[in-house]
């Protein structure tokens, strides 16, 4: 048997281990997990990296989960936290979603998860309420550092900040409801099977993740009025969106997929090479073209049943050479006054943030396996109606 094993009771036992907790609250998890488990030890082709650092990730995620338990015992209003009119940024990756959330993150009335939140959503239970105190920000800002020692080129392709706003897509992987564990490796029994799955369990775990972090930020004195939100994620399951949060503002960036789908399996491929030698970059782009075309289908889908009036479209060339005139027309949306103080804020942020502070990002589309003809035959549907020539 191989040292570091996937054996999902072996896992188990490992996270109640961390602080001695039994209490999950319930058995939802265990059967994506054990699921999970088995793609990875039977299809991903883990190497000495790949092996112990995702299992790793699996017991960190466990041991979260039963550390939020207890954390909901000990304050059960936690459960009372109100999650208001969340702004939800969406679109594919690669259409400045980042930039359009990290830039709004700067206004102080707004909730941001931060990477360090999203990955360790649970701080240890003797936690003080302070950032001096907090553990989860060290090992965050660890884990981020030895992912760009392994790959320095991830820096190129998106910027990673252990203490910045990033994707709550990482709230919804705390359920094993989400394409997350997909970005690390290749998996493909699983990646069939969680999406053939109703995620509703994983949304509303996600909300829950989110009021914990609200009263969190409150305990240590963060203001804040509405959360902003942003994962592409959310194009595959647009409607839980509406389900969970009924009155979510939704706002979706726009751009030529023949642009950001080769990008995004860039970024993936980035990722895949460190948790395996053999990682395809052919299997990357099948992958995840595949997976964002059903998912923007999905989205169209809701539109249309739901009507235009909650979602607001931005276009990307209009984001990279206008962004506060874009922002703008969020507030504008949102029935938000943009305040002066706002604005300064998030001037300074882009600012310090721009593009070409970073190495520049090379690719192509062949080593993918794409063609331009072929992406634009996969998004037909989405290009007529969204994209401008």
């Amino acid at each position: 048997m191989s040292e570091v094993s996937f054996d999902i009771d072996r896992v188990v036992a490992d996270a109640r281990d961390v602080d001695g907790l039994s209490d999950f609250g319930d058995d939802s998890y265990r059967e994506p997990l054990e699921k999970l488990l088995w793609s990875l030890e039977h299809e991903a082709q883990l190497n000495a990296i790949g092996r112990p650092v995702l299992r790793q990730r699996l017991v960190d995620i466990l041991s979260t989960r039963l550390r939020v338990q207890a954390y909901l015992e000990r304050y059960p209003e936690i459960r009372e936290e109100q999650i208001l009119e969340p702004l939800v940024i969406v679109g594919l990756p690669r259409t400045g979603t980042t930039m359009l959330h990290r830039t709004i993150a700067a206004d102080p009335r707004m909730y941001a998860p931060l990477w360090y939140e999203v990955r360790f959503p649970c701080p240890a239970l003797d936690w003080d309420f302070t950032a001096q105190g907090d553990l989860r920000i060290v090992e965050a800002k660890a884990e981020v550092q030895a992912m760009v020692d392994a790959n320095p080129e991830l820096l190129a392709i998106h910027p990673m900040d252990a203490m910045g706003p990033d994707e709550d897509i990482m709230l919804l992987e705390q359920s094993f409801y989400s394409f997350n564990m997909q970005a690390f490796a290749n998996i493909p029994s699983f990646d069939a099977w969680i999406e053939a799955q109703d995620h509703t369990a994983g949304y509303e775990y996600f909300r829950l993740l989110l009021q914990f972090l609200q009263w969190q930020k409150k305990r240590s004195g963060q203001p804040g009025e509405r959360w902003a939100l942003k994962a592409p994620h959310h194009l595959h399951y647009m409607d839980l969106v509406f389900k969970v949060f009924p009155d979510a503002r939704v706002v979706q960036s726009h751009r030529d997929p023949v642009e950001t789908i080769p990008s995004l399996a860039s970024l993936i491929a980035g990722v895949w090479v460190i948790y395996s030698d053999v990682a395809d970059p052919m299997e990357v782009g099948s992958q995840w073209a595949r997976k964002f075309a059903r998912g923007m289908a999905h989205t169209m889908a809701v539109r249309e049943q739901l009507g235009e009036g909650r979602f607001l479209d931005l276009w990307f060339r209009d984001t990279v050479s206008q962004p506060l005139e874009e922002i703008r027309k969020i507030y504008d949306f949102l029935g938000m006054k943009l305040t002066p103080e706002a604005s300064a804020e998030m001037s300074q942020w882009q600012e310090f943030n721009r593009r070409e502070l970073r190495p520049p990002h090379e690719y192509t589309l062949e080593e993918f396996g794409f063609t331009e003809e072929a992406l634009k035959r996969q998004f037909r549907v989405y290009r007529e109606r969204f994209i401008r020539d």
